[in-house]
């Protein structure tokens, strides 16, 4: 592995053995990261799959040529690697996380609100329907009833309406309330079409977005890196490095290293300072944030399962609500009737009862219909859970893993360009004498 690195490290290959060894390297490096390319325009940003394909193959071949031919440019790539590992990283990876909880959950919790808007339409149609019938119930008790009260005046010569039914006006035609119920259910449904579509729309630009100005952001900063390191001796220049404790041990210096122990540390070592650890908890702070964010959704998600099946499942126990219609009459001919009792004495009529009414029409209201179009709640997929989850362990695992990644950053850069090193090591040991002398 350390030949490896030195071919790969080394400006200009020393033979033909090493250039066929590092254009195997960059070409084994492209495959993977043209593989990986892929995948993530494909499946994270969701491209077409040809479109996706065109992209990783231009994408490899130019990277093969970069990576081969430039040599700055190999060193670069290589702190890109680590720097994935600091807070570029994680803004690629929430990208990820937000735009499977866009493609995965928020289709789900508008899945449920369907279910739940189909159950109030099927309840509301059965029941207005029912409720419809029963008028039909009413027409018959009213001409029933008018047929009786008809009887009872035939008994009666003297004493007799002119018609004993009841006018009632009933809506027959039904298809009128139908109508609307409908339109109202499909404005809904287009509502929350153009809701759905979009969220995630802009969801899917904006992370198309942001995820392309992170990569760039990723070159842009370890290109950064790298010019300051060749450019400005004093740039991350405080670690306690094997050449500078070689230039000490040289120089019988060895007691600089030890006396600032307090403002170096070494690049390999678990020490973190001060404002190393503050940086890490402002970072986790901001990543509990967006935790949070998250799991606002994954709960809509959970809760409104939760009210779409106990909704599908109350609805299917929907019994009938029977309604009973009771018409009770009783009248009698004679002095009671307080018109004519003169006449009817006269006449000797006696006070005899006539014919009483009484009966029940039965009815039942019906709020729910095996003829309606449900469609089945939809539960959360513990699978996108799992992966969400698995995602954010990672960030939390990156923010502690920031200063590590910085310093092999560094590490990388002084492996590729070994004078610079020495200036810098000699930079520092000067610095530290000098600091040493006015102590």
């Amino acid at each position: 592995m350390a030949d490896l690195w030195s071919v790969y490290s080394k400006p200009v290959p020393a033979d033909g053995r090493e250039l066929w060894t590092l254009f195997l390297q960059c070409s084994c490096i492209t495959v993977v990261i043209g593989g990986l390319f892929y995948n993530w325009m494909f499946a994270s940003l969701e491209y077409s799959w040809h479109l996706s394909i065109a992209m990783a193959v231009s994408f490899s071949l130019l990277l093969l040529l970069t990576l081969f031919l430039v040599h700055p440019a190999r060193c670069v790539f290589s702190m890109i690697m680590p720097t994935l590992g600091t807070k570029q990283g994680r803004k690629l990876l929430l990208s990820t996380c937000i735009m499977i909880v866009v493609a995965n959950i928020i289709p789900n919790i508008i899945s449920n609100i369907k279910t739940i808007l189909q159950i109030i339409k099927c309840i509301s149609k059965n029941s207005s329907e029912s409720l419809l019938n029963s008028t039909a119930l009413l027409e018959t008790a009213s001409w029933e009833f008018g047929d009786a009260i008809q009887e009872t005046a035939h008994s009666i010569d003297i004493y007799r309406p002119m018609n004993g039914h009841f006018q009632v006006s009933l809506l027959k035609n039904s298809s009128l309330i139908y109508q609307q119920m409908h339109l109202a259910s499909e404005k809904i449904g287009r509502d929350f079409l153009i809701v759905e579509v979009w969220v995630k729309d802009s969801v899917r630009v904006g992370n198309k977005l942001f995820a392309g100005f992170s990569m760039l952001y990723l070159c842009f900063e370890s290109t950064w890196y790298l010019k300051n390191y060749l450019t400005n001796l004093r740039f991350d220049n405080f670690y306690i490095t094997k050449k500078l404790e070689s230039l000490a041990v040289d120089r019988k210096a060895a007691h600089l290293l030890v006396g600032s122990s307090k403002n170096l540390i070494r690049p390999t070592g678990l020490k973190l300072s001060q404002e190393e650890v503050m940086l890490c908890l402002v970072q986790a702070m901001l990543l509990t944030m967006a935790l949070m964010l998250m799991l606002v959704v994954v709960t809509m998600d959970h809760f409104t399962f939760s009210v779409a099946d106990t909704a599908v499942r109350k609805a299917a126990q929907f019994s009938t609500v029977p309604v009973a219609l009771s018409i009770k009459y009783s009248v009698s001919a004679g002095p009671k009737l307080g018109v004519l009792p003169f006449l009817l004495k006269l006449l000797h009529y006696e006070e005899l009862p006539l014919q009483n009414f009484e009966r029940t029409y039965h009815h039942y209201l019906t709020f729910s219909s095996a003829h309606c179009r449900i469609s089945p709640p939809t539960p959360p997929n513990t699978s996108v859970l799992l992966v969400v989850g698995l995602l954010f362990c990672i960030l939390y695992t990156t923010v502690f893993l920031e200063t590590y990644a910085h310093r092999l950053c560094r590490k990388i850069a002084g492996s590729f360009f070994k004078s610079w090193e020495e200036k810098r090591a000699l930079y520092l040991y000067k610095k530290l004498s000098r600091k040493h002398k006015e102590e």
